[in-house]
């Protein structure tokens, strides 16, 4: 067992999320959890696929659960799954907080095809592949931004990854959309959170319109200028949006989750073509955290 390979506990919260094995054909020579490790072995620092050592099996077989997995959305489910779990055991904290990161893609991330399902190796999956592949290029080179949702455990909720040139705030009701906590007792999945913090480039009325619409409690500092042509107008420019200073002071949750997220450096440098592939490493590495959480 390497540093950092999954515990027995952490197994064991794991697997009974896994799909089941096939009936037919040979037995496996390499287990399931060596082949995980060795998909969170590369994540976690970054190498290529190749270099995965091989007492986690052949890299081409460790590489290959990985893309399979991401084509059938299986690691989505599985990130799901401990989120139930742990909001059925009441770990998760309901106060949300909205931001973005941006990652610097490296020079191998480029060179996709424009159109994705011309690659060597198709895409596939649950979401689509943008047509920009999420690269956007600016003085800096090649970036991708994530934009990502995080209770108050510094835990990741949900997540959009898109070119690093995109604004935030458009992207504020895709990632608040995307909340989706199933129920193990029955019932509807919950969708929306108690509390949304974030910070000014997100105070739109678009924004504050869809979370009245939804009867979520907003938490967003305003800007200056808008402050100050809504005092020019008088009583037409009506009341000031509420904003809690103190409650304010709990948005470092969704910080010091991009943190913890950034500790795989396989999410904090982009080396993955296709922009499914890796919002794939994003899951995994969200699913790290809620492993070592439960």
């Amino acid at each position: 067992m390497r540093r950092h390979d999954l515990t027995d506990a952490q197994w064991a919260a794991l697997e009974p999320h896994l799909p089941a094995r096939p009936a037919r054909g040979r037995p496996p020579k390499w287990s399931r959890r060596q082949l995980i490790d060795g998909i969170r072995w590369r994540i976690r620092t970054g190498a290529p696929w190749r270099d995965v050592p091989a007492c986690y099996g052949h890299w081409f077989t460790v590489y290959g659960l990985f893309r399979r997995w991401q084509r059938a959305g299986i690691w989505a489910r599985i990130l799901a799954a401990l989120q139930a779990c742990a909001d059925a055991a009441g770990k998760i904290g309901w106060t949300v907080s909205v931001d973005s990161t941006i990652v610097r893609a490296h020079q191998h991330a480029a060179g996709a095809r424009r159109d994705g399902h011309a690659q060597k190796e198709p895409p596939g999956g649950m979401w689509a592949e943008p047509a920009d592949h999420a690269l956007g290029r600016s003085r800096g080179g090649l970036t991708t931004k994530t934009h990502l949702a995080c209770e108050q455990g510094r835990k990741l909720m949900a997540a959009v990854v898109t070119a690093g040139q995109r604004g935030d705030s458009p992207q504020f009701t895709v990632v608040l959309g995307r909340i989706r906590v199933a129920r193990l007792g029955g019932g509807r999945p919950r969708t929306r959170p108690d509390w949304v913090m974030a910070d000014k480039a997100y105070t739109s009325k678009a924004n504050r319109g869809y979370l009245r619409r939804r009867g979520i409690r907003a938490c967003i500092p305003s800007k200056a200028d808008q402050d100050a042509h809504r005092r020019a107008k008088g009583s037409k420019g009506g009341r000031p949006p509420a904003f809690d200073p103190a409650q304010y002071r709990l948005r470092h949750a969704v910080e010091c989750g991009i943190s913890l997220l950034k500790n795989n450096r396989g999410m904090a440098t982009r080396y993955d073509k296709l922009a499914v592939r890796y919002e794939a490493v994003v899951t995994i590495a969200a699913i790290n955290v809620w492993l070592r959480a439960l």
